[in-house]
């Protein structure tokens, strides 16, 4: 104790020295407990005195304890959560999701490796280590990790800008080398617990962005689909389209075999989805059938293409374009080169690539999980994309993220846990040492087919177009935007555009958020009978207490029915002289000017001042309120003069220096026109121990010192006790003394009518007769029974923070009250 009272000497001399008022707040040097409470809370329930929140708290509060450490080192494997209850049941299901999941990936991987200007082997390798490791760190079990063709797409261009500024560096060195700086990136994001940040991009970014990169990939890949050469597939979309116009005459033998085998896909789709709906009790096998196609279609093609071509296995005596020799294992296993100049090389395109395998794989895991019924963790998702890309390049792969066509096949087909992913990578390591003399023989044009039968289910539809307008036009223009941006430049550019905007759009509602003035409406509860029918009966809800009236109860509404509330109700004003105004969004330095500016203009404009003589002289009078014409009076005398502000924080969490500030400044502003009275300031609905502290370090919370001898009247929301204080406890209690027999109170679970405070209280001891009705309501309330412990629900230290609307106006309404009776009798401030 000596220690903290020479510390706290120290404290306070050094705040001397340096000119900082540690009780500014408290001018008056009032105990905490005694600046202005009623006397009646104290007595009448447990005194609460609310404690601010420290720094010291806080920094405790985000430092993490040893017990937190072990938990964060436990979660990063969250296989160990489930691999001790694995069954026979659960390796069923992942045995069939596993192998068919497989049996897609190997075309699909070896096709989407062509996007990324590498040989179809770093696609297995990529597959194989995206699925091995996934499992290790998974909260999805539906996600198959592996090449996809947006982020393919991605690291083909970033290959080609490499090569042509640097020409030393290979393909698959550049692709390698990418993949491990965003798994470090990626990595260090999901350790820290920083998946937050993926939702900063918006739905509509996601969706322009897939759409524009489906359109971008499916239109590269009619080339090789027609066996049309002679130009570029990397340009702009529209620039490709209008060379394959150019040179469509060009087309060769590979066309027969790539419009064919995609008229098959989409062929042997519809039908197994027309006969899933015919049949549903064979749905399960139409379903297998559909997920197979691509195998099916890749076998298929390939045996034609081993009858065509076995004579003519050089390049220049093939028919058509075939895939070519695939090296059996994992030839290009090796430490990824990752040095200063490579980095320099393709340093501009990380955050593109980072963006794009976050984005897909968050957004796909997410929605996966509503619809199978789990939650993922975005951190944890993040450590498993970042340890597969650090990873996977030591074998050979290059960057990969979750597939969308993938995981709805794994989810489809039974998957039970994540470890179908072993499974899959079994069949994966299978095709790299079994089938390499199978693949020489596919047709490139055939894996065009499959990329673009892959990319079109990433289209958007028109009716999700639709319910996206129906919901927010605006984002619908940020979506259409960013689907012409990439085809008309490129999908790096769609991605920055498209976050960009929504950014901006986002800042954009934060800074112009408009706040709204209230009214009270008395509303009750009514059931309608027939809602089918144009004419709609309603009848009242059976009140549980007879003592409501009407079962009526007090809320709040928009003045302007900008919540499209009816028009014909008309809801009143609080009091004259007293506003209710709302923060819709948050209140903080953006749109602090843009709040505060609204609720003075509409206070000046429906008030006038106090004392109309504030200005003796015309030339005193400020340059912008010249007041009436010479030889006349105020125009606004009928107005009534202001009073309260009643604020209503319900959807502010937290606010800064400067919204603060602005709040000052403003209470002063109107402290100014109400004066010689002082506006008082009501706060409701506060949620957060920080922003309470920054509002009562303000001077908010208690009321404004001044020179009146009046005592403030506070009114606090009081609320029972629970356990053995309780009103159920206190009711058995007096069962068991007096018999049920001889009880006629009720409580709201028992039915029994309780004995009115009222009876207790007794007469209204000298108080005003102007506020004898509110007293008369608190002393009906069931809150002051005498058998009931109650306690104030906000700090008696803070009397003018209210726990909802209606107490605040009910404190605001009585104080007003209070000092126009003191006045009335000539003691307090008299108005001028």
């Amino acid at each position: 104790m000596a220690s903290d009272s020479t510390a706290t000497r120290v404290g306070h001399g050094l705040a001397k020295l340096l000119g900082i008022k540690l009780h500014y707040r408290n001018p008056q040097g009032l105990d905490d407990v005694s600046r202005g409470e009623s006397v009646y809370s104290v007595s009448s329930a447990d005194t609460y005195v609310e404690q601010e929140p420290s720094t010291g708290e806080w920094i405790r509060s985000i430092i993490p304890t040893g017990r937190g450490m072990l938990r964060w080192a436990y979660n990063l494997f969250p296989f160990v959560h489930w691999i001790g209850r694995y069954n026979l049941q659960w390796l069923s299901g992942d045995l069939v999701a596993g192998i068919t999941v497989g049996c897609v990936v190997v075309p699909q991987s070896m096709a989407y490796a062509k996007l990324a200007e590498l040989a179809p082997e770093y696609g297995l390798y990529s597959s194989f280590m995206g699925v091995l490791i996934y499992w290790f760190f998974a909260t999805s079990k539906d996600i198959t990790i592996g090449p996809v063709a947006v982020m393919s797409t991605v690291t083909g261009n970033v290959v080609d800008r490499v090569k042509e500024s640097n020409p030393e560096f290979e393909g698959h060195v550049v692709a390698s080398s990418l993949g491990v700086m965003c798994g470090v990136v990626i990595v260090a994001i999901g350790l820290v617990r920083a998946g937050w940040i993926v939702d900063f991009i918006s739905l509509a970014a996601i969706s322009a962005f897939m759409t524009g990169s489906a359109i971008n990939i499916a239109v590269g890949q009619v080339p090789a689909l027609m066996g049309i050469t002679g130009f570029s597939n990397r340009e702009s979309t529209y620039k490709v389209v209008i060379n394959i116009l150019k040179h469509l005459g060009g087309s060769k033998r590979d066309a027969a075999l790539g419009l064919t085998a995609l008229t098959f896909l989409y062929l042997i789709r519809f039908a197994c989805n027309f006969s899933a709906r015919r049949m549903p009790n064979r749905s399960k096998m139409f379903f297998f059938l559909s997920t197979l196609r691509t195998a099916f279609i890749i076998l298929l093609y390939t045996l034609i293409s081993f009858l065509v071509n076995r004579h003519h296995r050089g390049t220049k005596q093939r028919l058509f374009a075939i895939l070519g020799d695939v090296p059996r294992g994992f030839k290009h296993a090796a430490v990824p080169t990752v040095n200063i100049p490579i980095i320099k090389a393709y340093a501009g395109d990380i955050p593109v690539s980072i963006i794009v395998l976050l984005i897909e794989h968050i957004a796909i895991a997410k929605s996966f999980g509503r619809v199978n019924n789990y939650t993922i963790d975005a951190s944890q998702e993040l450590v498993a994309i970042g340890v597969t890309n650090l990873l996977g390049p030591f074998l050979g792969a290059y960057p990969a993220t979750g597939s969308f066509s993938r995981t709805a096949i794994k989810s489809k087909a039974g998957v039970r846990t994540p470890f179908a992913g072993v499974i899959t990578a079994l069949v994966v390591l299978l095709a790299i040492y079994a089938l390499p003399a199978v693949f020489f023989y596919i047709p490139s044009s055939v894996l065009s087919a499959v990329i673009i039968h892959a990319v079109g289910d990433l289209i958007t539809p028109p009716n999700t177009v639709y319910q996206f307008w129906r919901i927010n036009p605006l984002e619908v223009i940020i979506f259409f935007l960013g689907v012409i941006v990439t085809i008309f430049s490129s999908i790096e550019d769609g991605i920055y555009t498209t976050i960009s905007v929504s950014a901006a759009v986002l800042l954009f509602r934060v800074v112009k958020a408009q706040g709204r003035f209230m009214g009270k409406v008395k509303v009750r509860s009514a059931v309608g009978d027939q809602f089918g029918n144009d004419e709609k009966k309603y009848r009242d809800v059976p009140s549980e207490t007879k003592d409501d009236e009407d079962s009526a109860r007090t809320i709040f509404l928009p003045l302007e029915h900008n919540d499209g509330s009816n028009p014909l109700i008309e809801p009143q004003s609080p009091y004259p002289g007293i506003f209710i105004y709302r923060f819709s969004e948050g209140y903080n330095y953006p749109n602090a000017n843009h709040y505060l500016d609204y609720m003075v203009q509409t206070i000046f404009r429906q008030t006038r001042r106090t004392n109309p003589h504030s200005y003796p002289k015309m030339g005193d009078r400020p340059w912008n309120d010249p007041g009436p014409k010479a030889g006349r009076e105020e125009e606004y005398s009928d107005r009534p003069t202001l009073k309260a502000i009643v604020l209503d924080f319900s959807s502010v969490n937290n606010v800064d220096i400067t919204s603060v500030q602005n709040l000052i400044d403003v209470r002063n502003q109107l402290d100014r026109y109400a004066a010689p009275d002082r506006v008082d300031w009501h706060l409701a609905c506060l949620n957060n121990r920080w922003t309470k502290r920054a509002l009562v370090s303000a001077g908010f919370g208690f009321p404004t010192p001044s020179g009146d001898s009046s005592r403030w009247k506070p009114i606090f929301s009081v609320a029972e006790i629970g356990g053995k204080s309780s009103a159920a406890a206190a009711a058995e209690h007096r069962d068991h003394e007096e018999g049920t027999d001889k009880a006629p109170r009720r409580d709201e679970e028992s039915g029994f009518r309780r004995k009115s405070a009222a009876d207790v209280v007794g007469k209204d001891d000298g108080a005003s007769s102007d506020t004898s009705d509110f007293k008369q309501t608190i002393a009906s309330s069931k809150a002051y029974a005498p058998t009931i412990r109650v306690a104030a629900v906000h700090g008696l230290n803070r009397p003018l923070f209210h726990v909802d609307l209606t107490s605040a106006l009910q404190s605001a309404v009585a104080n007003v009250e209070r000092k126009a009776g003191e006045e009335a009798r000539g003691v307090g401030t008299k108005v001028v």
